[in-house]
């Protein structure tokens, strides 16, 4: 999910530290989504030139699968804050999900 990986010296608070027999080896700092969905989104509309909302459907389904393959539905309340964005439901949100999961599968 776009972990990076850390001397331990450079490990903030947030940061996971791994140790090996009692002496620190490294430090892994994992990606804030929640806090960037909403920057994320944002780089989409400027890239597409428009709001999300105005999207076509094919272009929202884009949009969908990229946003999962970035992790943006692990989050909490992901499916909501995309679906606003997107100016669709949640229900609309899981189909495309569930589409894209059925083609992957076929």
């Amino acid at each position: 999910m776009g972990a990076e990986v850390l001397e331990p010296a450079r490990a903030a608070v947030d940061d996971v530290v791994l140790s090996w027999d009692g002496e620190d080896v490294l430090a892994v700092r994992l990606p804030q989504l929640s806090d960037s969905l909403d920057h994320i989104l944002a780089a989409m509309e400027r890239r597409h030139g428009m709001p999300l909302a105005a999207l076509d459907r094919k272009a929202k389904q884009e949009v969908v699968r990229l946003l999962e393959a970035r992790g943006a539905f692990s989050v909490r309340h992901g499916v909501e804050t995309v679906a606003g964005a997107l100016g669709v439901s949640r229900f609309t949100v899981y189909n495309y999900l569930n589409r894209e999961n059925a083609s992957k599968n076929a």
